[in-house]
Protein backbone atom coordinates (compact mmCIF):
# COMPACT_ATOMS: atom_id res chain seq x y z
CA UNK A 1 0.00 0.00 0.00
CA UNK A 2 1.54 3.12 -0.86
CA UNK A 3 1.26 5.81 1.60
CA UNK A 4 1.91 9.33 -0.42
CA UNK A 5 1.56 12.63 1.56
CA UNK A 6 -1.92 13.46 -0.05
CA UNK A 7 -3.94 10.31 -0.70
CA UNK A 8 -4.86 8.79 -4.01
CA UNK A 9 -8.35 8.67 -4.08
CA UNK A 10 -10.37 6.86 -7.16
CA UNK A 11 -13.49 7.63 -8.14
CA UNK A 12 -15.77 5.60 -10.14
CA UNK A 13 -18.12 7.13 -12.85
CA UNK A 14 -21.33 5.41 -11.73
CA UNK A 15 -24.65 4.62 -14.29
CA UNK A 16 -23.49 6.96 -17.05
CA UNK A 17 -26.78 8.40 -18.03
CA UNK A 18 -27.13 9.27 -14.35
CA UNK A 19 -26.30 12.24 -12.82
CA UNK A 20 -22.65 10.79 -11.46
CA UNK A 21 -20.42 12.66 -14.05
CA UNK A 22 -21.87 15.73 -13.60
CA UNK A 23 -21.25 15.86 -9.68
CA UNK A 24 -17.89 14.28 -10.37
CA UNK A 25 -16.50 16.86 -12.80
CA UNK A 26 -18.15 19.57 -10.45
CA UNK A 27 -16.85 18.49 -7.64
CA UNK A 28 -13.35 18.04 -9.19
CA UNK A 29 -13.51 21.84 -11.12
CA UNK A 30 -12.86 23.34 -7.51
CA UNK A 31 -9.13 22.92 -7.59
CA UNK A 32 -8.85 23.30 -3.77
CA UNK A 33 -9.29 19.52 -3.69
CA UNK A 34 -6.03 19.25 -5.61
CA UNK A 35 -4.30 20.66 -2.53
CA UNK A 36 -5.50 17.67 -0.29
CA UNK A 37 -5.38 14.81 -2.35
CA UNK A 38 -4.60 13.43 -5.85
CA UNK A 39 -8.00 11.95 -7.59
CA UNK A 40 -7.81 9.35 -10.18
CA UNK A 41 -11.71 8.98 -12.06
CA UNK A 42 -12.25 5.29 -13.57
CA UNK A 43 -14.33 5.58 -16.22
CA UNK A 44 -13.75 7.06 -19.68
CA UNK A 45 -12.28 11.15 -20.92
CA UNK A 46 -15.15 10.73 -23.98
CA UNK A 47 -17.66 10.58 -21.25
CA UNK A 48 -16.23 13.18 -19.30
CA UNK A 49 -15.47 15.33 -22.43
CA UNK A 50 -19.53 14.80 -23.31
CA UNK A 51 -20.71 15.96 -20.26
CA UNK A 52 -18.30 18.88 -19.81
CA UNK A 53 -19.51 20.10 -23.09
CA UNK A 54 -23.09 19.16 -22.18
CA UNK A 55 -23.19 21.28 -19.18
CA UNK A 56 -20.82 23.84 -20.65
CA UNK A 57 -18.27 23.24 -17.72
CA UNK A 58 -14.82 23.79 -20.07
CA UNK A 59 -12.76 24.86 -16.89
CA UNK A 60 -12.87 21.42 -16.31
CA UNK A 61 -9.59 19.76 -17.32
CA UNK A 62 -7.77 16.52 -16.41
CA UNK A 63 -4.65 14.32 -17.44
CA UNK A 64 -5.21 10.71 -19.46
CA UNK A 65 -2.90 7.81 -17.29
CA UNK A 66 -0.98 6.96 -19.51
CA UNK A 67 1.11 3.96 -17.80
CA UNK A 68 -1.02 1.71 -15.17
CA UNK A 69 -0.21 3.40 -11.46
CA UNK A 70 1.44 6.11 -12.85
CA UNK A 71 -0.57 9.48 -11.36
CA UNK A 72 0.60 13.04 -11.57
CA UNK A 73 -0.85 15.23 -8.23
CA UNK A 74 -2.21 18.64 -8.45
CA UNK A 75 -4.08 17.22 -11.72
CA UNK A 76 -7.08 15.22 -11.99
CA UNK A 77 -5.87 11.53 -13.47
CA UNK A 78 -8.38 9.47 -15.78
CA UNK A 79 -7.90 6.16 -16.39
CA UNK A 80 -9.54 4.76 -19.38
CA UNK A 81 -11.31 1.86 -18.71
CA UNK A 82 -12.72 0.87 -22.01
CA UNK A 83 -12.00 1.72 -25.80
CA UNK A 84 -15.75 1.44 -27.77
CA UNK A 85 -18.04 4.35 -28.07
CA UNK A 86 -20.85 4.22 -25.70
CA UNK A 87 -23.86 5.98 -26.65
CA UNK A 88 -24.95 7.99 -23.81
CA UNK A 89 -28.58 9.20 -23.69
CA UNK A 90 -28.88 11.17 -19.96
CA UNK A 91 -31.74 10.26 -18.04
CA UNK A 92 -32.33 7.04 -19.88
CA UNK A 93 -31.74 3.38 -17.96
CA UNK A 94 -29.58 1.49 -20.32
CA UNK A 95 -27.58 -1.89 -20.42
CA UNK A 96 -24.88 -0.41 -21.86
CA UNK A 97 -24.12 2.42 -19.36
CA UNK A 98 -24.67 0.17 -16.49
CA UNK A 99 -21.82 -2.32 -17.53
CA UNK A 100 -19.94 0.79 -17.85
CA UNK A 101 -20.61 1.62 -14.25
CA UNK A 102 -19.47 -2.20 -13.79
CA UNK A 103 -16.03 -2.04 -15.24
CA UNK A 104 -15.21 1.55 -14.21
CA UNK A 105 -15.83 -0.38 -10.56
CA UNK A 106 -14.15 -3.53 -10.92
CA UNK A 107 -10.84 -1.29 -12.13
CA UNK A 108 -11.44 0.63 -8.96
CA UNK A 109 -11.26 -2.52 -6.60
CA UNK A 110 -8.44 -3.87 -9.06
CA UNK A 111 -6.23 -1.23 -8.29
CA UNK A 112 -7.26 -0.79 -4.71
CA UNK A 113 -6.31 -4.21 -3.78
CA UNK A 114 -3.29 -3.23 -6.05
CA UNK A 115 -1.90 -0.46 -3.73
CA UNK A 116 -2.18 1.97 -6.21
CA UNK A 117 -4.95 3.86 -4.67
CA UNK A 118 -5.49 4.28 -0.97
CA UNK A 119 -9.58 4.45 -1.10
CA UNK A 120 -12.98 5.03 -3.37
CA UNK A 121 -15.40 6.90 -4.19
CA UNK A 122 -18.65 5.69 -5.76
CA UNK A 123 -20.84 7.27 -8.16
CA UNK A 124 -24.15 5.97 -7.72
CA UNK A 125 -25.82 3.33 -10.19
CA UNK A 126 -28.96 2.02 -11.22
CA UNK A 127 -29.54 -1.69 -9.35
CA UNK A 128 -31.75 -2.78 -12.24
CA UNK A 129 -30.19 -2.31 -15.17
CA UNK A 130 -26.95 -3.58 -13.56
CA UNK A 131 -28.31 -5.94 -11.66
CA UNK A 132 -27.19 -9.77 -13.68
CA UNK A 133 -25.23 -12.88 -13.58
CA UNK A 134 -21.81 -10.44 -13.57
CA UNK A 135 -23.36 -8.40 -10.58
CA UNK A 136 -25.55 -10.38 -8.67
CA UNK A 137 -25.95 -8.03 -6.02
CA UNK A 138 -28.42 -5.33 -4.37
CA UNK A 139 -25.65 -2.79 -4.23
CA UNK A 140 -22.25 -1.53 -3.84
CA UNK A 141 -22.19 -2.83 -0.45
CA UNK A 142 -22.77 -6.19 -0.83
CA UNK A 143 -20.69 -6.24 -3.78
CA UNK A 144 -17.80 -4.86 -1.86
CA UNK A 145 -18.28 -6.76 1.17
CA UNK A 146 -17.56 -10.28 -1.15
CA UNK A 147 -14.92 -8.90 -3.35
CA UNK A 148 -12.84 -7.92 -0.27
CA UNK A 149 -13.72 -11.20 1.47
CA UNK A 150 -14.41 -9.06 4.56
CA UNK A 151 -17.00 -11.63 5.76
CA UNK A 152 -19.36 -8.61 6.36
CA UNK A 153 -19.59 -5.03 6.85
CA UNK A 154 -21.89 -2.28 8.04
CA UNK A 155 -23.60 0.46 5.74
CA UNK A 156 -23.13 3.56 7.63
CA UNK A 157 -24.41 7.27 6.58
CA UNK A 158 -21.93 9.99 7.75
CA UNK A 159 -22.58 13.70 7.80
CA UNK A 160 -20.72 16.34 10.60
CA UNK A 161 -22.57 15.90 13.68
CA UNK A 162 -24.72 12.56 12.51
CA UNK A 163 -23.84 9.00 11.99
CA UNK A 164 -26.11 5.97 11.46
CA UNK A 165 -25.42 2.23 10.87
CA UNK A 166 -27.59 -0.29 9.96
CA UNK A 167 -28.22 -3.75 10.94
CA UNK A 168 -29.76 -4.95 7.44
CA UNK A 169 -29.32 -3.07 4.57
CA UNK A 170 -31.13 -3.82 1.04
CA UNK A 171 -33.56 -6.48 2.19
CA UNK A 172 -37.58 -6.53 1.78
CA UNK A 173 -39.56 -5.16 4.54
CA UNK A 174 -41.28 -8.38 5.38
CA UNK A 175 -37.56 -10.36 5.76
CA UNK A 176 -36.29 -7.93 7.78
CA UNK A 177 -37.36 -9.31 11.18
CA UNK A 178 -35.63 -12.96 10.32
CA UNK A 179 -32.07 -11.02 9.86
CA UNK A 180 -33.12 -9.56 13.72
CA UNK A 181 -30.66 -12.00 15.95
CA UNK A 182 -28.38 -11.76 18.52
CA UNK A 183 -25.55 -12.80 16.42
CA UNK A 184 -26.10 -9.88 14.28
CA UNK A 185 -27.27 -7.53 16.33
CA UNK A 186 -23.95 -7.81 18.50
CA UNK A 187 -22.00 -8.00 14.98
CA UNK A 188 -23.27 -4.74 13.63
CA UNK A 189 -22.71 -3.29 17.00
CA UNK A 190 -19.05 -4.29 17.26
CA UNK A 191 -18.77 -3.24 13.74
CA UNK A 192 -19.76 0.14 14.34
CA UNK A 193 -18.18 0.91 17.82
CA UNK A 194 -14.49 -0.64 15.81
CA UNK A 195 -14.77 2.06 12.86
CA UNK A 196 -15.62 4.90 15.37
CA UNK A 197 -12.16 3.64 16.74
CA UNK A 198 -10.40 3.07 14.03
CA UNK A 199 -11.97 5.70 11.26
CA UNK A 200 -13.39 8.58 13.42
CA UNK A 201 -10.41 8.22 16.47
CA UNK A 202 -13.19 8.21 19.18
CA UNK A 203 -11.69 6.30 22.02
CA UNK A 204 -15.09 5.27 23.89
CA UNK A 205 -17.62 5.57 21.31
CA UNK A 206 -21.55 6.01 22.83
CA UNK A 207 -23.84 4.28 20.58
CA UNK A 208 -27.62 4.49 20.63
CA UNK A 209 -29.70 1.37 19.49
CA UNK A 210 -33.22 1.57 17.79
CA UNK A 211 -35.85 -0.93 18.24
CA UNK A 212 -37.40 -2.87 15.75
CA UNK A 213 -40.96 -2.67 16.18
CA UNK A 214 -43.24 0.68 16.83
CA UNK A 215 -42.80 2.05 20.58
CA UNK A 216 -40.01 -0.59 20.99
CA UNK A 217 -42.46 -3.62 20.69
CA UNK A 218 -43.90 -1.69 24.02
CA UNK A 219 -42.94 -3.91 26.34
CA UNK A 220 -43.79 -6.77 23.84
CA UNK A 221 -47.39 -6.10 22.93
CA UNK A 222 -46.23 -4.86 19.48
CA UNK A 223 -43.69 -7.56 19.05
CA UNK A 224 -40.71 -9.17 20.93
CA UNK A 225 -37.68 -8.68 18.81
CA UNK A 226 -36.85 -6.26 21.65
CA UNK A 227 -37.14 -7.88 24.63
CA UNK A 228 -35.79 -11.06 23.21
CA UNK A 229 -32.81 -10.29 21.14
CA UNK A 230 -31.78 -6.30 21.04
CA UNK A 231 -32.09 -6.01 24.86
CA UNK A 232 -30.21 -8.80 25.72
CA UNK A 233 -27.45 -7.96 23.50
CA UNK A 234 -27.10 -4.36 25.13
CA UNK A 235 -27.08 -5.89 28.68
CA UNK A 236 -24.30 -7.91 27.68
CA UNK A 237 -22.21 -5.45 25.94
CA UNK A 238 -22.56 -3.23 28.69
CA UNK A 239 -21.21 -5.66 31.09
CA UNK A 240 -17.98 -5.55 28.90
CA UNK A 241 -17.86 -2.03 29.45
CA UNK A 242 -19.37 -0.94 26.12
CA UNK A 243 -21.43 2.22 25.89
CA UNK A 244 -23.77 1.01 24.24
CA UNK A 245 -27.94 2.23 25.01
CA UNK A 246 -31.65 1.71 23.82
CA UNK A 247 -33.10 -0.09 22.30
CA UNK A 248 -34.91 3.45 21.90
CA UNK A 249 -38.34 3.73 20.24
CA UNK A 250 -37.24 5.11 16.68
CA UNK A 251 -40.26 7.26 16.25
CA UNK A 252 -39.58 10.36 18.40
CA UNK A 253 -35.73 9.66 18.76
CA UNK A 254 -34.47 11.80 16.16
CA UNK A 255 -37.09 14.74 16.34
CA UNK A 256 -36.43 15.01 19.68
CA UNK A 257 -33.00 15.28 19.05
CA UNK A 258 -31.56 12.58 20.89
CA UNK A 259 -29.14 11.28 18.66
CA UNK A 260 -27.10 14.70 19.30
CA UNK A 261 -25.73 12.78 22.83
CA UNK A 262 -24.47 10.05 20.80
CA UNK A 263 -21.29 9.13 18.56
CA UNK A 264 -23.77 6.81 16.47
CA UNK A 265 -26.61 5.36 16.09
CA UNK A 266 -27.86 2.27 15.37
CA UNK A 267 -30.65 1.53 13.32
CA UNK A 268 -32.54 -1.69 12.43
CA UNK A 269 -33.74 -1.46 9.23
CA UNK A 270 -33.03 0.62 5.93
CA UNK A 271 -35.69 3.23 5.80
CA UNK A 272 -35.74 3.57 9.82
CA UNK A 273 -32.07 5.18 9.71
CA UNK A 274 -32.24 6.56 6.02
CA UNK A 275 -35.50 8.64 6.12
CA UNK A 276 -33.79 10.26 9.29
CA UNK A 277 -30.96 10.58 8.14
CA UNK A 278 -31.72 11.88 4.98
CA UNK A 279 -33.92 14.79 6.20
CA UNK A 280 -31.29 15.98 8.46
CA UNK A 281 -28.47 15.60 6.31
CA UNK A 282 -29.58 14.97 2.55
CA UNK A 283 -27.09 17.22 0.95
CA UNK A 284 -23.73 16.86 2.83
CA UNK A 285 -24.65 13.29 3.69
CA UNK A 286 -22.13 10.29 2.87
CA UNK A 287 -22.24 6.47 2.34
CA UNK A 288 -19.39 4.98 4.36
CA UNK A 289 -19.07 1.21 3.97
CA UNK A 290 -17.12 0.21 7.46
CA UNK A 291 -15.99 -3.21 7.96
CA UNK A 292 -13.51 -3.24 4.50
CA UNK A 293 -10.02 -3.20 4.46
CA UNK A 294 -10.39 -0.17 1.98
CA UNK A 295 -11.71 3.20 2.44
CA UNK A 296 -14.64 3.61 0.70
CA UNK A 297 -17.71 6.12 0.60
CA UNK A 298 -20.27 7.22 -2.06
CA UNK A 299 -22.60 10.11 -2.12
CA UNK A 300 -26.27 9.41 -0.78
CA UNK A 301 -28.24 10.43 -3.47
CA UNK A 302 -28.70 7.56 -6.63
CA UNK A 303 -28.45 8.28 -10.48
CA UNK A 304 -31.80 11.20 -10.51
CA UNK A 305 -32.44 10.71 -14.33
CA UNK A 306 -35.18 13.07 -14.03
CA UNK A 307 -32.42 16.04 -13.86
CA UNK A 308 -29.55 14.03 -15.15
CA UNK A 309 -27.86 16.12 -18.26
CA UNK A 310 -29.18 19.19 -17.34
CA UNK A 311 -26.98 20.78 -15.09
CA UNK A 312 -29.44 21.22 -11.75
CA UNK A 313 -27.46 18.51 -9.73
CA UNK A 314 -26.19 19.58 -6.67
CA UNK A 315 -22.46 18.04 -6.05
CA UNK A 316 -22.58 18.86 -2.01
CA UNK A 317 -22.98 14.77 -1.39
CA UNK A 318 -19.80 14.05 -3.26
CA UNK A 319 -17.90 16.63 -2.47
CA UNK A 320 -18.41 15.52 1.21
CA UNK A 321 -17.63 12.12 0.05
CA UNK A 322 -14.40 13.06 -1.45
CA UNK A 323 -13.16 15.13 1.87
CA UNK A 324 -15.19 11.87 4.45
CA UNK A 325 -12.71 9.48 2.13
CA UNK A 326 -9.89 11.50 2.36
CA UNK A 327 -10.25 12.35 6.44
CA UNK A 328 -10.45 8.38 6.60
CA UNK A 329 -7.37 7.22 5.40
CA UNK A 330 -5.62 9.84 7.19
CA UNK A 331 -6.94 8.54 10.08
CA UNK A 332 -5.95 4.92 9.19
CA UNK A 333 -2.65 5.63 7.92
CA UNK A 334 -2.24 8.21 11.27
CA UNK A 335 -2.89 4.72 13.32
CA UNK A 336 -0.62 2.34 10.96
CA UNK A 337 2.08 4.91 12.10
CA UNK A 338 1.67 5.40 15.58
CA UNK A 339 1.12 1.36 15.93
Amino acid sequence: MIHSEKPRIGITLGDLNGIGPEVIIKTLADSRLLNLMTPVVYGSAKVLSFYRKLLNLEDFNYSQVKQKGQFFAKTINVVNCWEEVIDINPGHASRQTAQAALISLKKAVEEVKEGLIEGFVTGPIDKNTIHGTDFPFHGHTEYLTQEFNAGESLMMMVSDNLRVGLVTEHVSVKEIPTYITKERVELKIRLLELSLKKDFLINKPKIAVLGLNPHAGDSGLLGREEIEVISPVIADLKTKGKLIFGPFAADGFFAAGIHHHYDAVLAMYHDQGLVAFKTLAFETGVNFTAGLPFVRTSPDHGTAYAIAGKNQANESSFRSAMYLACDLIKNRTMQTVEN
